[in-house]
Order: C-alpha cells, then structure tokens, then sequence
C-alpha cells in the first residue's frame, strides 16, 4: 500500500528522537554549567546559523551546524575539524534536544561513545537563567 500525503509516517520523528534519547546520555542544565571549564569536555552549538544570532549561544560553545557535524567528526572526510577529534566528551544542544539527541545517536553510531546531549536544549538553559553570549553583529 502506498503512502498519500498528510497520512501518518511508518516511524514519526518524535518516535526516532524516543528512540535516539533512550540510547544517548542526556546531561542537565547543571551538569552541563558544571562541565563548561572542563578542559576534557566540549559544548557544541548545533543550532542553525540564523538561531545562533537571533537568539545567541552559551558562552564557550563551539559552533557547528547540525549538517556538517557527521562530517566535521569524520577523520577520513574532507571536512573534517580535529577540534571535535581531540580527546574530549562532546555535549551536543540544540533547540529543545530533538535534533542533538538524534546527532548523539548518530555519532555513537559512527563509534563516538565519548558523547552526549543537553536535555531540554538551549531553551531549558535560558529558562534556568543561565549565561548566554550573544554575537556580535
């Protein structure tokens, strides 16, 4: 049977982000503030450009978008950025932990167990009060 537009998907995105989050380690808001000056830990902002300056980024973060960070990873791709490939757990946000939950799966997937996602994403950062470095236009 084929599928016709607007009917429900053999597996909803929601569903590949239930699955992707109960395999991944989520960190809080906390644990992630804890880590920001952990010299074996690295905050990367997978967020859309446009969002980075709309609504700024956590201080330190490292910003790599949400397409290009299975190649930035990938020493054998020729985009590969040996900042993400230095030794150091990576702690993935995006907006609200749909799309780094679904990233931390697939890094894990490529063989990264040095991995994780900040539950509840920049909004939950925001919403617990926390630093935001805003950039400079």
């Amino acid at each position: 049977m084929t599928r016709r537009p607007g009917e429900p998907l053999a597996r909803s995105s929601r569903h590949l982000v239930e699955e992707a989050d109960a395999r991944v380690r989520s960190l809080t808001v906390e644990e992630v503030a804890d880590l920001l000056e952990d010299p074996g830990h690295l905050v990367v902002d997978i967020r859309d450009p446009r969002e980075l300056e709309k609504l700024g980024t956590i201080p330190g973060a490292f910003r790599a978008p949400r397409g290009m960070l299975e190649f930035w990873v990938d020493p054998e791709s020729p985009y590969y950025k040996p900042i993400l490939d230095d030794g150091r757990t990576l702690i993935l946000y995006c907006g609200s932990a749909w799309r780094s939950a679904l990233a931390a799966a697939a890094l894990t997937d490529m063989g990264r167990a040095d991995v994780a996602h900040l539950a509840g994403g920049f909004t939950a950062w925001t919403k617990a009060g926390m630093p935001v470095e805003h950039l400079a236009h």
